[in-house]
Protein backbone atom coordinates (compact mmCIF):
# COMPACT_ATOMS: atom_id res chain seq x y z
CA UNK A 1 0.00 0.00 0.00
CA UNK A 2 1.39 3.42 -0.98
CA UNK A 3 2.05 5.80 1.85
CA UNK A 4 0.20 9.12 1.99
CA UNK A 5 3.34 10.94 3.15
CA UNK A 6 6.98 10.48 2.12
CA UNK A 7 10.36 12.15 2.46
CA UNK A 8 9.52 14.88 -0.05
CA UNK A 9 6.16 15.76 1.52
CA UNK A 10 5.91 19.41 2.58
CA UNK A 11 5.61 19.66 6.38
CA UNK A 12 2.94 22.37 6.31
CA UNK A 13 0.98 20.43 3.68
CA UNK A 14 1.09 17.32 5.90
CA UNK A 15 -0.63 19.20 8.72
CA UNK A 16 -3.10 20.78 6.32
CA UNK A 17 -4.04 17.33 5.00
CA UNK A 18 -3.87 15.62 8.39
CA UNK A 19 -4.41 18.15 11.24
CA UNK A 20 -3.62 15.61 13.98
CA UNK A 21 -0.08 15.48 12.57
CA UNK A 22 0.49 18.66 14.58
CA UNK A 23 0.48 16.58 17.78
CA UNK A 24 2.85 14.06 16.19
CA UNK A 25 5.28 16.78 15.12
CA UNK A 26 5.11 18.50 18.50
CA UNK A 27 5.95 15.23 20.26
CA UNK A 28 9.21 15.12 18.28
CA UNK A 29 9.87 18.88 18.49
CA UNK A 30 9.51 19.27 14.72
CA UNK A 31 8.57 22.79 13.67
CA UNK A 32 5.48 22.66 11.44
CA UNK A 33 4.38 26.29 11.61
CA UNK A 34 7.24 28.72 11.01
CA UNK A 35 9.29 25.90 9.48
CA UNK A 36 6.39 24.36 7.59
CA UNK A 37 7.53 25.23 4.08
CA UNK A 38 10.15 22.47 3.68
CA UNK A 39 10.39 18.78 3.00
CA UNK A 40 9.59 16.27 5.71
CA UNK A 41 13.01 14.63 5.42
CA UNK A 42 14.77 17.95 6.07
CA UNK A 43 12.69 18.65 9.19
CA UNK A 44 13.30 15.14 10.57
CA UNK A 45 17.04 15.12 9.94
CA UNK A 46 17.36 18.55 11.54
CA UNK A 47 16.26 16.88 14.78
CA UNK A 48 18.64 13.93 14.23
CA UNK A 49 15.72 11.49 14.24
CA UNK A 50 15.28 8.18 12.33
CA UNK A 51 13.54 9.30 9.15
CA UNK A 52 11.94 6.09 7.91
CA UNK A 53 10.68 5.16 11.37
CA UNK A 54 8.96 8.52 11.82
CA UNK A 55 7.51 8.57 8.30
CA UNK A 56 6.08 5.09 8.82
CA UNK A 57 4.62 6.12 12.18
CA UNK A 58 3.09 9.24 10.65
CA UNK A 59 1.43 7.23 7.90
CA UNK A 60 0.10 4.69 10.39
CA UNK A 61 -1.47 7.49 12.42
CA UNK A 62 -3.03 8.88 9.25
CA UNK A 63 -4.57 5.51 8.38
CA UNK A 64 -5.95 5.13 11.90
CA UNK A 65 -7.51 8.60 11.77
CA UNK A 66 -9.58 8.08 8.62
CA UNK A 67 -12.68 7.08 10.56
CA UNK A 68 -12.38 9.97 13.01
CA UNK A 69 -14.27 13.23 12.60
CA UNK A 70 -11.83 16.13 12.21
CA UNK A 71 -12.59 19.74 11.38
CA UNK A 72 -11.24 20.37 7.91
CA UNK A 73 -10.13 24.00 7.77
CA UNK A 74 -9.29 23.53 4.10
CA UNK A 75 -12.98 23.63 3.22
CA UNK A 76 -14.11 26.11 5.88
CA UNK A 77 -14.68 29.67 4.73
CA UNK A 78 -12.17 32.42 5.46
CA UNK A 79 -14.60 33.96 7.93
CA UNK A 80 -15.08 30.64 9.74
CA UNK A 81 -11.34 30.14 9.97
CA UNK A 82 -10.72 33.69 11.18
CA UNK A 83 -13.51 33.39 13.76
CA UNK A 84 -11.92 30.17 15.01
CA UNK A 85 -8.47 31.76 15.26
CA UNK A 86 -9.83 34.73 17.20
CA UNK A 87 -12.20 32.83 19.49
CA UNK A 88 -9.76 30.03 20.31
CA UNK A 89 -6.17 31.17 19.88
CA UNK A 90 -6.43 34.92 20.37
CA UNK A 91 -8.67 34.46 23.37
CA UNK A 92 -6.25 31.96 24.89
CA UNK A 93 -3.29 34.33 24.50
CA UNK A 94 -5.21 37.34 25.80
CA UNK A 95 -6.11 35.37 28.93
CA UNK A 96 -2.88 33.42 29.44
CA UNK A 97 -0.16 36.01 28.81
CA UNK A 98 -1.14 38.47 31.57
CA UNK A 99 -1.92 35.72 34.12
CA UNK A 100 1.30 33.79 33.48
CA UNK A 101 3.50 36.90 33.57
CA UNK A 102 3.59 37.36 37.39
CA UNK A 103 4.67 33.73 37.85
CA UNK A 104 7.51 34.08 35.35
CA UNK A 105 8.61 37.22 37.23
CA UNK A 106 8.41 35.49 40.62
CA UNK A 107 10.46 32.48 39.54
CA UNK A 108 13.14 34.72 38.01
CA UNK A 109 13.28 36.88 41.14
CA UNK A 110 13.38 34.01 43.64
CA UNK A 111 15.62 31.56 41.77
CA UNK A 112 17.48 33.74 39.28
CA UNK A 113 20.44 34.29 41.58
CA UNK A 114 21.47 30.65 41.41
CA UNK A 115 19.99 29.86 37.97
CA UNK A 116 20.97 32.64 35.55
CA UNK A 117 18.97 31.20 32.66
CA UNK A 118 15.78 32.32 34.43
CA UNK A 119 16.68 35.98 33.85
CA UNK A 120 16.95 35.19 30.15
CA UNK A 121 13.64 33.33 30.30
CA UNK A 122 12.03 36.39 31.88
CA UNK A 123 13.42 38.58 29.11
CA UNK A 124 12.29 36.26 26.31
CA UNK A 125 8.81 35.78 27.74
CA UNK A 126 8.22 39.50 28.14
CA UNK A 127 9.44 40.20 24.62
CA UNK A 128 7.06 37.52 23.34
CA UNK A 129 4.18 38.87 25.42
CA UNK A 130 4.65 42.46 24.27
CA UNK A 131 5.03 41.44 20.64
CA UNK A 132 1.95 39.22 20.69
CA UNK A 133 -0.29 41.78 22.37
CA UNK A 134 0.43 44.22 19.55
CA UNK A 135 0.23 41.48 16.92
CA UNK A 136 -3.20 40.24 18.03
CA UNK A 137 -4.67 43.74 18.14
CA UNK A 138 -3.36 44.49 14.65
CA UNK A 139 -4.71 41.23 13.23
CA UNK A 140 -8.19 41.82 14.64
CA UNK A 141 -8.44 45.53 13.82
CA UNK A 142 -6.62 45.66 10.47
CA UNK A 143 -5.38 42.42 8.93
CA UNK A 144 -8.36 40.09 9.24
CA UNK A 145 -10.87 42.78 8.16
CA UNK A 146 -8.63 43.42 5.14
CA UNK A 147 -8.75 39.73 4.19
CA UNK A 148 -12.55 39.66 4.39
CA UNK A 149 -12.85 42.93 2.44
CA UNK A 150 -10.46 41.62 -0.20
CA UNK A 151 -12.58 38.49 -0.55
CA UNK A 152 -15.75 40.51 -1.06
CA UNK A 153 -14.39 43.34 -3.24
CA UNK A 154 -10.92 42.62 -4.64
CA UNK A 155 -8.93 45.53 -6.04
CA UNK A 156 -5.31 46.16 -6.98
CA UNK A 157 -4.90 48.45 -3.97
CA UNK A 158 -6.24 45.86 -1.52
CA UNK A 159 -4.15 43.10 -3.10
CA UNK A 160 -0.98 45.17 -2.68
CA UNK A 161 -1.92 46.01 0.90
CA UNK A 162 -2.57 42.36 1.67
CA UNK A 163 0.73 41.31 0.13
CA UNK A 164 2.64 43.75 2.35
CA UNK A 165 0.73 42.85 5.51
CA UNK A 166 1.03 39.12 4.90
CA UNK A 167 4.82 39.36 4.73
CA UNK A 168 4.82 41.42 7.93
CA UNK A 169 2.65 38.88 9.72
CA UNK A 170 4.76 35.92 8.62
CA UNK A 171 7.90 37.71 9.85
CA UNK A 172 6.21 38.40 13.19
CA UNK A 173 5.17 34.75 13.43
CA UNK A 174 8.73 33.64 12.71
CA UNK A 175 10.07 35.90 15.44
CA UNK A 176 7.53 34.59 17.95
CA UNK A 177 8.45 31.04 17.00
CA UNK A 178 12.15 31.81 17.46
CA UNK A 179 11.53 33.26 20.92
CA UNK A 180 9.55 30.17 21.90
CA UNK A 181 12.28 27.86 20.60
CA UNK A 182 14.92 29.74 22.57
CA UNK A 183 12.82 29.42 25.73
CA UNK A 184 12.57 25.69 25.16
CA UNK A 185 16.31 25.44 24.60
CA UNK A 186 17.41 27.29 27.73
CA UNK A 187 14.92 25.36 29.90
CA UNK A 188 16.03 21.94 28.63
CA UNK A 189 12.69 21.31 26.92
CA UNK A 190 10.79 22.89 29.81
CA UNK A 191 12.20 20.35 32.26
CA UNK A 192 12.39 21.80 35.80
CA UNK A 193 15.12 20.80 38.25
CA UNK A 194 14.30 17.86 40.51
CA UNK A 195 14.00 20.12 43.56
CA UNK A 196 11.94 22.80 41.80
CA UNK A 197 9.10 24.37 43.76
CA UNK A 198 5.48 24.19 42.64
CA UNK A 199 5.48 27.64 41.02
CA UNK A 200 8.64 26.80 39.08
CA UNK A 201 7.01 23.64 37.72
CA UNK A 202 3.77 25.42 36.87
CA UNK A 203 5.64 28.07 34.88
CA UNK A 204 7.36 25.44 32.75
CA UNK A 205 4.12 23.50 32.23
CA UNK A 206 2.24 26.61 31.17
CA UNK A 207 5.02 27.76 28.86
CA UNK A 208 4.90 24.40 27.09
CA UNK A 209 1.11 24.68 26.78
CA UNK A 210 1.58 28.19 25.40
CA UNK A 211 4.01 26.85 22.81
CA UNK A 212 1.57 24.13 21.75
CA UNK A 213 -1.29 26.56 21.24
CA UNK A 214 0.90 29.17 19.54
CA UNK A 215 2.26 26.70 17.01
CA UNK A 216 -1.24 25.47 16.12
CA UNK A 217 -2.29 29.13 15.80
CA UNK A 218 0.61 30.08 13.53
CA UNK A 219 0.10 27.00 11.37
CA UNK A 220 -3.51 27.96 10.61
CA UNK A 221 -2.43 31.40 9.45
CA UNK A 222 0.91 30.68 7.72
CA UNK A 223 -0.04 27.39 6.07
CA UNK A 224 -3.81 27.63 5.55
CA UNK A 225 -5.31 31.14 5.63
CA UNK A 226 -2.57 33.22 4.01
CA UNK A 227 -1.78 30.79 1.14
CA UNK A 228 -5.49 30.42 0.38
CA UNK A 229 -6.04 34.19 0.15
CA UNK A 230 -2.80 34.66 -1.77
CA UNK A 231 -3.77 32.02 -4.31
CA UNK A 232 -7.23 33.56 -4.75
CA UNK A 233 -5.80 36.97 -5.65
CA UNK A 234 -2.73 35.76 -7.54
CA UNK A 235 -0.07 36.79 -5.00
CA UNK A 236 2.98 34.62 -4.43
CA UNK A 237 4.20 33.83 -0.93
Amino acid sequence: MAHMFNESSNVGEVVRTFPKASDFFKSYRIDFCCGGNRQLIEAILERNLPAQQLITELNELYEESKNQIIIDWEIASNRELIDHIVSKHHRYLNEELPTLSPYVTKVARVHGGTQPHLAKLYQLFNELKNDLVTHLMKEESEDFPLILKLEESPSDQLIEEFSIKMRELVNEHNHAGDLMKEMREITNDFTPPENACGTYRVVYQRLEALENDLFDHIHLENNVLFPRVAAAVGVSI
